[in-house]
């Protein structure tokens, strides 16, 4: 193989630029980075060494070894992982695959290059931060498997990189770094000892210094623990340590919210160390992003987004699980049925759910933010995870017509709240909670004291059904059927009032039931409006506006729905038309105060009105008489 210079791609030097030129501090992350790569690679041989067991025939001793020689000014991270070939050289290292660089650079310039380890781990371009601390980096690689050649990859990270034949004779992968004036610190051993301390004494594997120039002794001590951090006691985790392996796991520079370590034994035995995250990523809703946890079979690496130890709704756990109940030579086809891992996946989401119940009960603000960051999320379980229903109603929380802005309340907050006189919870559906808020449906409703929770979010349109009593109290929609709240005094009196009242008004009815035969189903009076004129209220089992809006949407067929138009007795409007029909059951302008009504009800509920131009100019031809 001849030498070969290539050019980087734009987006990889863009991010060398921004990672060499940064005005950052804490160059020391470079080493993090370079030892979590090397950790992937063993985890990778490791991993396919079990089923070609050729990959693995020189029955590696697993290790990491950090070289330094002073007189060159070098800096040797080897390993005996994977290795690379010329293909995997181009493809990790020439150009940048998945990491989105406008993405990182626009980061990068909003955080002002505070913080750029953070930025660097976030989008997958760990490799380039050795160009922080080194001139030049040099890299000598051999893949594991027949027929492989090592090849030499070399870089000043000023635009190109060269590739050529290597001398190399066990495979992995060895990086020397050339270090730039002032850089020397990475040279002493009690600095390195320090950084693997702090950043990588969990890596399983050992990490070892020889500051010979030559590969460290056989019997030299480890600089790490080696300990599976997920394999510790309870009492030796340290928060600094679960949040550097967070770290290490996730990308995530945020320090997680929860920190949750299992130890079950019994029918199945097996370890897990999990995390709540602070914030829900970008990639969280997408539909065909990987989800799951890391798994290991007796400290053996399995592969990473293993998700069938997690229901889809707990997809933003991150975590590692470690059984020795299941045989090394697992595949995901071989586990979609295996009754281990369905009991592994039940006693998981079992933990999950009663830590966030912890944390609703005992951290009420924490569980908060987490619920805004998550809660969309959670709320699936209502419509999959039927066995555990009753744990997932009792996570939930809503927005709700009686409080300020944004703030959210469970169901049994709500519960509580309620008085002595209501005997339902009542929710409505909206798209948004301005448009909630100031829903005609709810107006009786909240004068009387009583609450309604705004179902504001588009996934509770899909959940509503599934969400029928909480704690032996129905959930009720205030937008469909009959409504009747209050003592039973109370509503026989409201029943009456609104019996007058259709006796008092048939005829009016009866007139905005003709004209409006097309788009309504039946004209009543309602006892759930105090200030508003009107309102539309679906049948029972019908599907809401909300729903009805979305399902158009997606281009799905939706039968034409008509519902019912309810009517204020008490308001000026419904009065005027009927002294207007006693007086001329022919006025002009009885038609167009109905369809101005029916207009305005759609306008309430977050629906446009079927004709917006007539409505516009009945609105304003009313204007010019007043």
């Amino acid at each position: 193989m001849s030498k070969k210079t290539r050019v980087f791609k734009a987006e990889v030097q863009q991010v060398l630029d921004l990672v060499i030129h940064s005005l950052y501090s804490k160059k020391e992350i470079f080493l993090r980075e370079l030892i979590s790569n090397a950790s992937d690679a063993i985890d990778r041989a490791q991993y396919l060494g079990l089923t070609d067991k050729s990959l693995i025939a020189d029955a590696p001793n697993w290790k990491i070894d950090l070289i330094v020689d002073k007189e060159d000014k070098t800096l040797t991270i080897t390993d005996n992982g994977i290795g690379m070939n010329e293909e995997d050289l181009d493809k990790n290292l020439g150009v940048i695959a998945n990491s989105g660089t406008k993405a990182f650079a626009q980061a990068l310039k909003e955080k002002q290059q505070t913080n750029i380890p953070e930025l660097i781990g976030q989008f997958g371009v760990g490799f380039y931060a050795a160009f922080m601390v080194a001139e030049s980096v040099t890299v000598i690689t051999l893949k594991r498997g027949e027929g492989q050649k090592a090849v030499k990859w070399t870089s000043t990270g000023t635009g190109s990189y060269t590739l050529e034949e290597a001398a190399r004779d066990k495979p992995g992968t060895t990086i020397v770094l050339k270090l730039r004036e002032g850089m020397e610190e990475f040279l002493n051993e009690w600095r390195l000892h320090e950084l693997v301390k702090k950043y990588s004494d969990f890596i399983a594997y050992p990490i070892r210094f020889s500051d010979t120039g030559e590969a460290p002794a056989e019997d030299a001590q480890p600089f790490n623990t080696m300990k599976a951090i997920w394999k510790r006691p309870k009492s030796e985790l340290t928060e600094e340590a679960t949040n550097e392996f967070y770290t290490h796991l996730t990308h995530d520079y945020n320090p997680p919210l929860k920190t949750i370590p299992m130890s079950v034994e019994g029918v199945v035995e097996f370890k897990a160390l999990l995390f709540l995250p602070k914030q829900a990523g970008i990639d969280l809703m997408m539909p065909n992003k990987k989800y799951g946890l890391h798994l290991y079979v007796r400290n053996v690496f399995i592969g990473a987004d293993f998700d069938l130890l997690l229901p889809e709704y707990l997809r933003f756990v991150k975590g590692v699980v470690d059984s020795s109940d299941l045989p090394l030579n697992v595949s995901r086809e071989m586990l979609q049925d295996d009754a281990v891992i369905r009991k592994i996946k039940s006693n998981i989401t079992g933990k999950v759910l009663s830590t966030l119940a912890e944390m609703m009960a005992d951290e009420p603000e924490t569980y908060t933010a987490f619920f805004t960051a998550f809660g969309r999320v959670l709320k699936e379980g209502l419509h999959h995870d039927y066995e555990n229903a009753d744990k997932l109603k009792a996570l939930m929380m809503f927005r709700s017509a009686t409080r300020d802005g944004n703030a959210l309340i469970s169901l049994a907050d709500y519960v509580k709240a309620m008085p002595e006189t209501q005997q339902d919870i009542y929710y409505l559906i909206a798209e948004d909670l301005e448009t909630a808020k100031r829903a005609p449906h709810i107006e009786a409703l909240t004068k009387r004291g009583y609450d309604v929770l705004l179902f504001t979010d588009p996934i509770d349109q899909w959940i509503a059904d599934t969400l029928r009593e909480f704690e032996g109290k129905k959930l009720v929609a205030v937008d469909k059927g009959a409504l009747e709240v209050g003592t039973d005094e109370e509503k026989a009196a409201a029943k009456k009032k609104i019996e007058t009242a259709a006796d008092d008004f048939k005829e009016l009815t009866a007139f905005i039931q003709e004209h409006l035969k097309d788009h309504v189903k039946e004209v009543r009076f309602s006892p759930r409006l105090t200030d508003s004129a009107c309102c539309l209220v679906a049948d029972e089992n019908a599907l809401n506006p909300s729903m009805e809006r979305l399902m158009r949407a997606m281009n799905q067929d939706v039968p034409k729905q008509l519902r019912t138009l309810e009517l204020n007795p008490d308001h000026a409007v419904i009065a005027r038309m009927k002294s207007m029909l006693e007086a001329d059951k022919a006025d002009p302008r009885l038609a167009d105060f109905a369809d101005l009504l029916f207009g305005q009800a759609l306008l309430a509920e977050g629906s446009a009105p079927q004709n917006p131009q007539r409505f516009t100019q009945l609105v304003a031809e009313l204007m010019t008489q007043v």
